[in-house]
């Protein structure tokens, strides 16, 4: 057993982390060894003495503490490297997620024990996402870990702004090792072809976690006209027209560059202009013309970004998700569909549906939820941190 630096904690605040919850705040510490520095690697204690867990130290992140071990032995090369695997192994032998052209989460950072480490995988390349000051302090060992796996020929480290800003990390800092494939890359999803940009996309090029929620809401949109609102690069839109049959399509997203890359993956599947459209707007501006004109629809998707990063973010986000599905709701025709969607954590299934429940009541309209869903597999829900539940997608009856 190596010896480490304690972190002690307050008295009574040990039972999460006994069950497992990776996260230790700044309320729960009571004494951190003078000196620490960011990064450390520490043993977590109780105040009365049991040992809880290794962990990672980060002064400067609300989350003080990152847990990865229950058992008192060192988070060295060795544990990485066995995290890693048993990672790959669910996507791989229980997911069958291993095929040609195929993106889908390979690392989901707390839902595979390694909190602030996100790794997609886009056919032979990998994105990787580092949100951790810790794990990023390591990133040679496990860049180096990740790019012997098989199959793989090369990969980016990425950070981001904003969780760079929260963490301690070099903002917008990108790394490429080995020999990735230049951009853009082809992934293939039910079928539909997408070209991706790792370095220039949202998130790491691709909202992979939709992915089976795509395929669940065209089955609804069969002679149906379809608004996808935040459509990004066209995954619903283009997931309605070609698997759903949808009768006509319009996608909006505030991003010039978004909708011309959705452009471009409808011509990739041979998708006619006149079949699905894609306009650059403000969301909330087109959803007044529409109402304008009178125009209804018989599916509208909601699939906004993240209104709650944190806690404290919560009241606003609730404020705006109910702007956003009041007017959206508005648009949905007699006995259509409304598909909600949410990514902010921090805003649970419950508080979701209240939102969607009094948008319903203030637009005077009936709700009927068919389909409550969340995120595709690839994404686990780590049980002893129920924050990892964090896509809300609800597919929705709407009538007068």
């Amino acid at each position: 057993m190596t010896l480490v630096p304690q972190v002690i904690l307050k008295p009574r605040k040990a039972r999460p982390f006994f069950a497992g919850h990776p996260w230790v705040f700044e309320a729960s510490i009571d004494r951190v060894p003078r000196g620490l520095e960011p990064g450390a690697e520490v043993a977590v204690h109780a105040r009365e003495g049991q040992f809880v867990a290794r962990g990672l130290y980060n002064p400067q992140s609300a989350i003080r503490v990152r847990l990865y071990r229950l058992v008192d032995e060192p988070l060295d090369y060795d544990f990485w490297a066995e995290r890693i695997t048993r990672a790959v192994s669910l996507r791989r032998d229980v997911l069958k997620l291993e095929q040609p052209e195929a993106a889908y989460r390979l690392i989901a950072s707390e839902g595979d024990g390694l909190s602030g480490l996100t790794v997609d995988r886009y056919h032979r390349s990998l994105v990787v996402r580092f949100s951790s000051l810790a794990l990023y302090l390591r990133r040679a060992a496990i860049l180096e870990i990740l790019e012997r796996l098989p199959g793989i020929d090369g990969l980016w480290s990425r950070t981001e702004r904003g969780v760079a800003d929260l963490e301690g990390l070099p903002r917008d800092e990108e790394t490429a090792v080995a020999t990735p494939q230049e951009p853009p890359i082809l992934i293939r999803e039910h079928g539909i072809v997408y070209r991706i940009d790792p370095r220039g996309g949202q998130k790491t090029g691709f909202y992979i976690d939709q992915r089976e929620n795509r395929r669940a809401v065209a089955r609804y949109c069969a002679g149906r006209s379809v608004l996808d609102l935040f459509c990004y690069c066209g995954g619903f839109s283009l997931a309605a027209a070609v698997l759903g049959s949808a009768r006509d399509v319009l996608g909006v997203d505030s991003s010039a560059a978004a909708i011309e890359h959705a452009r471009e993956n409808a011509v990739l599947n041979g998708v006619a202009a006149e079949l699905v459209r894609f306009e650059a707007g403000d969301v909330f501006e087109t959803l007044n013309r529409l109402r304008s004109l009178g125009a209804r629809f018989g599916v509208v998707i909601c699939d906004p970004p993240k209104y709650a990063r944190r806690a404290r973010d919560l009241d606003n986000a609730l404020k705006h998700y109910l702007r956003l599905h009041k007017a959206a709701m508005d648009r949905v025709e007699p006995g259509g569909l409304l598909v909600a969607c949410s990514c902010s954590g921090s805003v649970d299934r419950t508080t979701f549906a209240q939102v969607l429940a009094e948008a319903a009541v203030q637009t005077g309209r009936t709700l009927q939820i068919l389909e409550e869903r969340g995120q595709a597999p690839d994404h686990p829900i780590a049980a002893s941190c129920l924050e990892t539940d964090y896509l809300k997608c609800m597919i929705c009856r709407v009538a007068d």
